[in-house]
């Protein structure tokens, strides 16, 4: 598993959700996981998510950090699985002991009170399954009602290096896991 945090602001447009694009982009071949910041502006007609494009719900924020993971030879059910698990290791990166106000996970979001701090998909390719997490860095100009990294008092690309370091930890216990376990009759 490559894990890559890239300095430079990207906007992601949803054409980042393409199989390769960690390889044509930055000449990462194979599974990985890229971070990045930059502006979200992703309209109705390219999103992946049937039930945001049935409510007409585009995605748009001025600051975000991104991530987008690849994995190949996956099934879209192990993406969302792993999607979710990316979350879950984000939010326990994000709750601090002795906050009062907790980040909280449904499903495969998270939300500080009412406020959504993310958005996420996982989607198949031709050939690899693909995962984008987006967390706001700030609130302004989103369509609905967010928190953000900086008013939790959070540095974006330090969070994005613990989270891809623990996703790659994750990924690389879990291939071990695989190898240490005997057969049983």
């Amino acid at each position: 598993m490559i894990a890559k945090l890239i300095e430079k602001e990207i906007p992601y447009t949803g054409r980042e959700l393409t199989s390769h694009w960690a390889y044509r982009r930055f000449g990462l071949l194979g599974d990985s996981i890229v971070a990045f910041c930059g502006s979200c502006e992703l309209p109705v007609e390219r999103m992946a998510d049937l039930e945001d494009i049935r409510a007409d719900a585009p995605i748009r924020s001025a600051r975000m950090l991104h991530f987008i993971v690849e994995h190949f030879g996956t099934a879209l059910e192990t993406a969302v699985l792993r999607q979710r698990l990316l979350i879950c290791l984000i939010a326990e990166l994000l709750n601090r002991p002795g906050e009062v106000v907790r980040i909280v996970r449904k499903g495969d979001d998270l939300y500080r009170g009412e406020g959504k701090l993310s958005v996420s998909i996982a989607v198949q390719s031709p050939v690899s399954a693909m995962i984008h997490v987006g967390l706001n860095v700030v609130t302004e100009g989103t369509p609905v009602k967010t928190a953000g990294l900086v008013e939790l008092g959070v540095v974006p690309e330090e969070l994005a290096e613990k989270v891809l370091s623990r996703y790659r930890e994750e990924m690389e216990g879990v291939a071990r896991a695989r190898c240490k376990v005997r057969g049983v009759p």
